[in-house]
């Protein structure tokens, strides 16, 4: 079979049959992350081509610039003492979850952080866009939404010190990178809005993406993987809306969600490919279904009881459910086991644990609270009255003869 026709099938196969299982409510991304598994069992190190590496890493980068562009202050001012509360919790949860992975699992204590963020966060990119397909009302979006941003903001800033905190003198070092590269984003921007964009009428898309590539490779050669950088990009573009209003337009935004739906599934198949035959194991099977048991359980109790004592009035079957599309962590855990596994020498059982984990609690809010589309509920009572006809008036009307004409 020639290169060209299995990219084809790669293609088809990620953008299409994906999309076909949701209606039997399994997430796109588990069914592109188990095709990846599949050829890495059938094809071994075959899979790790360059071409879906590319892919993947657009895919990912593209992922993070949309969520980075997705952040609203203003909605965030809005809610601002739930959030500070919600995120105290979640230092605390983190802080905790830490320790106990650093005493009893035997790992170090930058280890133990990562695993404690790939148990904990939510997977923002993900949960923003399921959030259509759950049922959810405005009230409820705007929780789900400003929680998981506050919460990836917290863990992109927990994530580049951790990783980084290993060697102060290059956590220096990557601090003025950073500082630079916050420094720098909003120049390049308006360097593009000045000289670019007035002469070249619709490139606001392409320049985004293309600044959203690269600060997600500076980040990356830094150390801190590509979707730190990415999502700074899209929330500094968010920050410059007034200034450059067509820059992070409602317009580029939802483009840029519709490439990064062509783009990620690439990301999943590749992260499926990257799962080690060391952690297809019972142990990892075993270890994989008691954190789901204890740990999803507890973060979802976590969320519906800070908003039983914060919105008293609210409806406890509202909590439950912005408790619940809360819960997947698909990306940032699929992230940082390979960052675990690879760079800290996290065993294969434990990584198969976490890739275990993220599939489960990626699936609970489809079980949950999707609404399917019940044509049966359709009735011409249910459809809006249409105007009656009016008569048109013509400009020159014929003549009607009268009797006796």
């Amino acid at each position: 079979m020639s290169r060209e026709l299995t990219y084809l099938l790669l293609i088809f196969a990620l953008l299409v049959i994906p999309r076909a299982l949701q209606r039997f409510r399994v997430p796109a991304p588990i069914t592109c992350l188990l095709f990846g598994l599949v050829a890495m069992l059938w094809l071994g190190d075959r899979t790790h081509d360059p071409v879906v590496v590319l892919l993947s890493t657009l895919g990912i980068s593209s992922l993070f610039l949309f969520a980075g562009l997705e952040v609203d202050l203003h909605a965030l001012r809005r809610g601002l003492w739930p959030l500070v509360a919600h995120l105290a919790l979640r230092v605390g949860t983190l802080v905790l979850l830490g320790w106990l992975a650093w005493r009893y699992a035997g790992l170090g204590w930058q280890a133990a952080g990562l695993l404690a963020l790939a148990l904990l966060t939510p997977s923002t990119g993900f949960i923003l866009d399921t959030l259509e397909r759950l049922g959810l009302d405005e009230e409820e979006r705007f929780w789900v939404t400003s929680k998981a941003i506050a919460g990836e903001l917290l863990a992109l800033a927990a994530l580049f010190v951790v990783l980084q905190a290993g060697d102060p003198v290059q956590l220096g070092m990557s601090s003025l990178a950073m500082v630079g590269l916050l420094v720098g984003l909003p120049l390049l921007y308006m360097a593009f809005g000045r000289w670019i964009v007035p002469h070249a009428p619709g490139s606001e898309f392409s320049l985004l993406v293309m600044v959203g590539v690269v600060a997600a490779y500076i980040t990356y050669a830094l150390g801190v993987y590509y979707l730190v950088g990415a999502f700074i990009a899209g929330l500094v573009a968010r920050l410059l809306r007034d200034r450059m209003p067509r820059m992070a337009s409602d317009e580029n935004i939802r483009a840029l969600r519709l490439f990064a739906t062509f783009f990620v599934p690439f990301y999943f198949f590749h992260a499926g490919t990257q799962i080690a035959r060391d952690a297809l194991s019972l142990e990892a099977l075993g270890l994989g279904l008691l954190l789901t048991a204890v740990v999803v359980p507890l973060r979802v109790g976590m969320v519906w009881l800070q908003r039983r004592v914060l919105f008293r009035r609210e409806h406890q079957r509202s909590t439950f459910r912005v408790a619940v599309a809360l819960t997947p962590t698909l990306v940032f855990t699929l992230v940082l086991a390979e960052i675990l596994y690879s760079r800290f020498g996290l065993s294969g059982t434990w990584a198969g644990a976490l890739v275990l984990y993220t599939t489960l609690n990626t699936l609970l809010p489809s079980l949950l609270l999707r609404v399917p589309f019940d044509l049966a509920q359709v009735s011409t009572g249910d459809l809006p009255a249409l105007p009656a006809p009016q008569p048109v008036p013509l400009e020159n009307p014929p003549a009607i003869p009268t009797q006796g004409a």
